[in-house]
């Protein structure tokens, strides 16, 4: 018997598709803009040249001369070098962009000048931002935020290596994990989180095998779109909390560490959500969550240790320590029995 609940659908639009960039001039048109500011960590500035291209003069800031912004990992230290080269635009230019178009950590740059603007992305679609400040991680969420529109290209994946696309890709399956047994949770987003699930455990075997498979890097790439969905529209519990800590204190690289603690965090949970757990294992085709999400990530060549990705011995106690001094939502019910 289906519950009672409540569905909020986040606004936005999504385009997806191979090609689908190509028609980002025409997108924007769609959606009345006239001028725009491209954002980018510095390893994708091929990709914003690509894009300054397409959108010729609706394009605002030369890239050389700051058009572009930077990002850092975790949110760390990365308003200041966003700034810097942000400032290097005229005054004229921030008063004649009304759009951003950005990914990854400068999804969420805002400036005094750009209230107005919207704002357009080509990578994760959600409400949440994150910032480190004195080692430590938090978290929240504004739909300020939010981007307005998304062009999902999987045709733009094919150059990102192996490796980080297949811990990314565990780093999405933990999202849909937590969604399942969210105090927040519904039937909507529940289906969505297994179908994430269900498409990356698909294709990144396959993406192990081929990367320039295309028909792999568009499932995972669906994949992720549905779980970043729910992750921007449910409440994340431990798994989150222990990924934030150890990334903001330790300065762990993000989709590692949530690769290496997912099944440890399913293990944990698995006697208080079982319906939820059980769901997990239907989409990874097996028949225990964590024991499946251990196979599928030493499948795919994944780190299986927080040694290996850098973090102390001795910082387990400080980690322990951050974690239940702001602990976040579990699964109800009595975790003594289950696995430590």
């Amino acid at each position: 018997m289906i519950q009672s609940f409540r569905y909020s659908a986040l606004p936005g639009e999504v385009v997806y598709g191979a090609g689908v960039l190509d028609r980002i001039s025409e997108e924007i048109s769609r959606c009345g803009f006239k001028r725009a500011l491209i954002l980018c960590t510095p390893e994708q500035r091929s990709q914003a040249e690509r894009v300054a291209a397409l959108l010729g003069e609706r394009s605002v800031g030369n890239p050389r001369q700051g058009g572009y912004a930077r990002a850092g990992g975790n949110g760390k230290g990365s308003n200041r070098p966003r700034r810097k080269s942000l400032g290097r635009l005229r005054r004229g230019d921030w008063r004649r962009i009304d759009h951003r178009f950005g990914q990854g950590d400068c999804s969420g740059v805002r400036h005094s000048s750009d209230r107005h603007s919207d704002h357009l992305c080509g990578s994760e679609m959600t409400p949440i931002f994150g910032l480190t400040e004195a080692g430590v991680k938090r978290t929240g969420r504004d739909l300020r935020v939010l981007p307005r529109l998304v062009l999902y290209d999987p045709l733009l994946t094919l150059t990102l290596p192996v490796g980080l696309s297949v811990t990314s890709g565990i780093n999405a399956i933990a999202h849909a994990v937590e969604a399942l047994y969210a105090t927040d949770g519904n039937p909507i987003f529940s289906m969505m989180a297994e179908e994430g699930i269900r498409a990356l455990a698909t294709g990144l075997p396959k993406l192990v095998n081929n990367s320039q498979n295309l028909e792999a890097r568009t499932e995972c790439l669906y994949g992720a779109w549905l779980c970043g969905t729910v992750l921007g529209s449910t409440n994340m519990a431990l798994h989150h909390k222990l990924c934030h800590t150890l990334g903001g204190t330790f300065n762990l690289p993000h989709a590692e560490t949530h690769t290496i603690v997912l099944p440890h965090s399913v293990a944990y949970n698995q006697v208080a959500a079982p319906e939820a757990m059980a769901r997990v294992a239907r989409a990874l085709g097996c028949t225990d969550a964590a024991v499946g999400l251990w196979d599928l990530a030493k499948a795919c060549g994944a780190p299986l240790a927080l040694r290996d990705i850098g973090l102390p011995k001795d910082g387990i106690d400080r980690a322990v320590e951050l974690s239940l001094a702001n602990p976040y939502a579990k699964p109800a019910g009595d975790h003594r029995s289950g696995p430590d």
